[in-house]
């Protein structure tokens, strides 16, 4: 597979959403309830919330492309309480393309630009049924706790990932 990278602008956010559009249910849907689904789609995905995230809360977004064509993104930020940790917010790839390497190479980014910034831990927050989190297991993420965060009328149940970061 032939990819690119590129850093995502506040001009790519229509774009983000029209792939989440694509993503976001076929992910969560053996996991969650439609109407949490929905809400939290809106919540996470909509314009003012990805502006939010990218300008105000300093999300770094990483865009991937095959051929030309947005397959995925991850975004990731500076862990403002401990500047030596970051934490990956979303890695996403369209489920089609699962499995062929586009996951790995956003994360390897990320933890590239995690380390060039001085960083030297990644954790994260994965749904504690989503298969994903076998993803980030193989990769060397290791389980360090359980979190419940309520998000409006409902709550997100996670296991919190962590990995120490190297360079190679």
């Amino acid at each position: 597979m032939s990819y690119e990278l590129k850093t995502a602008t506040v001009a790519d956010i229509d774009a983000i959403i029209a792939l989440q559009e694509k993503i976001w249910e076929p992910t969560y849907r053996a996991i969650l309830d439609q109407e949490q689904i929905n809400y939290m789609f809106q919540t996470i995905y909509s314009k003012e919330a990805l502006l939010d995230q990218m300008i105000k809360e300093q999300h770094e977004f990483v865009l991937v492309y095959e051929e030309g064509q947005l397959t995925g993104f991850a975004s990731f930020s500076r862990n403002p309480a401990e500047p030596e940790r970051f934490k990956l917010h979303k890695i996403y790839v369209l489920p089609a393309e699962q499995g062929k390497g586009a996951g790995r190479l956003l994360l390897d980014e990320v933890i590239r630009r995690s380390l060039t910034a001085g960083g030297n831990r990644l954790y994260l927050n994965v749904n504690r049924y989503n298969k994903a989190r076998q993803f980030y297991e193989r990769l060397g993420f290791q389980m360090v706790r359980e979190e419940d965060i309520p998000i409006g009328p409902y709550w997100m149940n996670d296991f919190v990932l962590e990995k120490e970061l190297v360079a190679h």
